[in-house]
Parts: C-alpha cells; structure tokens; sequence
C-alpha cells in the first residue's frame, strides 16, 4: 500500500531523514464556501482525513499561510472546514480554489513496507542485475495496484506494476527500487 501525497515543495531542511523529501505535501483543494458561517468544502487528495480535526493547523496556498482548523465535518463532496478568523462565506471565500497542504514532519508513520509516493519520486530502478532502467517519474493508481512510471536516460518510459513480484526491494535511503521484470516488460 502506498497512501498518496501530491509533492510540493522540496526542501533538505524538513526535518525528514530522507534527503530530498519534500517540506509540504497537499492533502486537499478547497472548493466553494458552504453556507454563511465560513464553512468551505475540501476536496480530499490524503489517504489520512482524520488527522485534519479541531485544532490542527495546516497551510494554505502558495504562501503556505498557517490555519487552524476550528470546525471540521464530513461532507458528499469531502470535508467541511471552518478556520479561525473565517466566519463569513465572504471571508472564506478567498481561499477558494487554494491548496491545503501538511508538513511532512507530521505525517502519520507507515508500516512496514509501505511507503508514501512522494518517498519514491525520483528513485533509481534497477533490474536484479543492478542495470540501470531509469527514474520514477510518476505513480499511476489503477486500484490493484500502482504502477511505477519509470523514465530512461533515452527518454522512453517503462510501466512497473508495483507488486511483490516484481519489486524486490525499496531502499530509501540508497533512492533505488531492485525490481525483477516480467518477461516483455522491459523493451
């Protein structure tokens, strides 16, 4: 399993062991204002909603403005949000259309084996000889399983289905994903 986080912002001083890793990660889009007392939709991107309760602050838009959630409901179309200091549909209503992002610091820890896609962004991918097959460049969610997509140092991209027998083994901290490739999988 591989809880999705778009990346944002790279910065080495976030505090990750991970060299690279990014500071901010998105978890949601507000949408329009609900109703007059400063709510607003959210359309929800993070696999981890129930970490965004009263009381937790998180950052808006491209400034990173720091919010603290006041009020928080499930809605049809995601969560409801209130922030401090909103308490107008015409107040909330600036932040329509913003991204709302988390500090990767805060992030829930994973188990074993499951990592967060914005980890495997930019891993090299090597086959079981160790040759050189090219970077991760993006993670497509097909509901069975994710698929790696791997670019080359020609250009051509690789589709890897990521499961257990195809990757061997996942070193962050090497950035390099050890795969077996099933036979016509590799051009």
């Amino acid at each position: 399993m591989m809880p999705r986080h778009a990346r944002l912002q790279d910065d080495d001083q976030s505090g990750s062991s991970i060299p690279g890793e990014p500071e901010f990660l998105v978890v949601g889009k507000l949408g329009k204002p609900h109703g007059v007392d400063g709510e607003i939709v959210m359309e929800v991107y993070t696999d981890f909603p129930e970490r965004l309760q009263e009381g937790a602050v998180v950052y808006v838009g491209k400034q990173f403005k720091p919010l603290q959630i006041t009020r928080r409901r499930v809605h049809a179309r995601g969560l409801l949000l209130c922030f401090d200091g909103y308490l107008t549909r015409e107040n909330v209503a600036e932040l329509t259309n913003l991204l709302v992002q988390v500090r990767t610091s805060g992030l829930p820890v994973l188990q074993e084996g499951e990592y967060y896609q914005h980890q495997l962004m930019g891993l090299n991918v090597v086959d079981e000889r160790g040759e050189m097959l090219g970077r991760i460049t993006g993670i497509i969610e097909t509901g069975a399983n994710d698929v790696f997509i791997v670019q080359g140092e020609d250009e051509h991209e690789i589709l890897i289905p990521a499961i257990d027998s195809v990757v061997i083994n996942i070193d962050l901290e090497a950035s390099q994903i050890r795969i077996r490739p099933l036979p016509g999988l590799i051009p």
